[in-house]
Order: C-alpha cells, then sequence, then structure tokens
C-alpha cells in the first residue's frame, strides 16, 4: 500500500500544474477542517479504524490533506490511534463473536491457515512479526478468536502500526512540499521491508509446532 501510494504521489507531483491544483483543493479542504475542529480528526481516525478492519478500504488517500491540515506530527498520531481502533475492534469482534465475523470481514483460506498455526501461549516475538507482517485486519481476527491476551495484543499493535503510521505521514508530507528523493527513498525502504517481513513470517509460521490434533 505504501508502494502504491508512493507511485501515485510521485506522477500527481512531477505535474506543476496538477500538484498545485491538488494544493489548492487541500487548501479548500483545510478551511473545512479548521470550521470543524473536532469533527474532522474524529472523522479521520474512524476511517483510519475502518481502513484497519477491512482489506477493501484503505485511508491512505486522506493523508496528504490530513498532512496539510494538521502537520505531520498530529496526522501520525491521528492516523496511528484510528489503526489502533481498528485492530482493537476486529479482535473484540473476533473474541464475541468468532468464526462468523471471520467469514465476513476476512475470506477466504488464510486466516484458518493462520488460526490452526498460532496458540494463545505463542511468543511475543512471532506475535509482533505476525502483526508486521500481514494486514492489519488479519492478526486481531486470529488473536481474538484464540483469545490471546489483550493486553499482549494492544502492546504488540501499538509497536507494530507505529512505523507505519510515521512512513504514511512521511509519504504524504514529501508530496505536499514536492521532496522526489525522500518520496522515492520511502518507497524503496517500504517495498524492501515488506518482502522481509513476510519471508521472515513464513519463516517462522513453518517452523512454529502445530496445535495437537
Amino acid at each position: 500500500m505504501l508502494v502504491a501510494m508512493m507511485v501515485a504521489l510521485l506522477v500527481l507531483a512531477l505535474s506543476d500544474p496538477v500538484h498545485r491544483a491538488v494544493l489548492q483543493v487541500f487548501e479548500e479542504a483545510k478551511g473545512i477542517m479548521a470550521d470543524h475542529p473536532l469533527l474532522g480528526p474524529a472523522l479521520f481516525m474512524v476511517l483510519s479504524a475502518l481502513s484497519a478492519m477491512f482489506a477493501f478500504f484503505s485511508s491512505v488517500v486522506l493523508v496528504p490533506p490530513a498532512v496539510y491540515a494538521w502537520g505531520p506530527v498530529a496526522c501520525a498520531a491521528l492516523l496511528w490511534a484510528g489503526w489502533m481502533l481498528g485492530g482493537l475492534a476486529s479482535y473484540g469482534l473476533a473474541w464475541r463473536f468468532g468464526r462468523p465475523v471471520m467469514r465476513w470481514l476476512a475470506p477466504g483460506r488464510s486466516v484458518a491457515r493462520y488460526q490452526r498455526r498460532l496458540r494463545r501461549e505463542a511468543s511475543f516475538g512471532f506475535i509482533l512479526l505476525f502483526q508486521l507482517a500481514l494486514p492489519s485486519e488479519i492478526p486481531g481476527l486470529v488473536l481474538g478468536l484464540a483469545r490471546f491476551p489483550l493486553e499482549r495484543y494492544l502492546v504488540a499493535l501499538a509497536l507494530a502500526e507505529l512505523p507505519y503510521a510515521v512512513g504514511t505521514t512521511l509519504l504524504g508530507a514529501s508530496f505536499v512540499s514536492r521532496r522526489f528523493g525522500l518520496l522515492l527513498s520511502l518507497g524503496a525502504v517500504a517495498a524492501l521491508t515488506a518482502v522481509l517481513l513476510g519471508r521472515a513470517f513464513r519463516r517462522r509460521l513453518g517452523s512454529a509446532p502445530r496445535r495437537p490434533a
């Protein structure tokens, strides 16, 4: 997602007229947000939470105007808090309603495969890698269904989502300021990190002991 956002922002930023037009839209949005100082951040957090729960929905397109309106620090904090809320909601729904919720929010065989390989007593390091390597909606559902301890899940969620929130915000900020070098560097780092985390998780998943039948 970060790489796709980087490519889209780079294409828009390369054209002076397009970039000016986009910033003009951001300026108008900033005025609207200034008129609603509580509703704007709350809506941004809600949309961020939904993006952490549904694979087909993403809030990253809202990050550049949010950076323009509130600055990178506030944007990263709101994005991180929204993703935390979304992960907690996924965890709570799976804990309360079980497999029907998983079939609705994350259909397919992958979730069931992860569920078979994860144990309630899994190490914190493995859970953190699980949270880092997969889309955010999957770990919350799997760990909620597994009744993984809430406090350990929240710590892993907070640690995993923070670098993504910072990286996504930096991408948005680099577009606003037209810092092409930073934009390209962040995209390369995001792609490399995704590959390394995916490989590390597959290795750990393959070596994890299976739950006895």
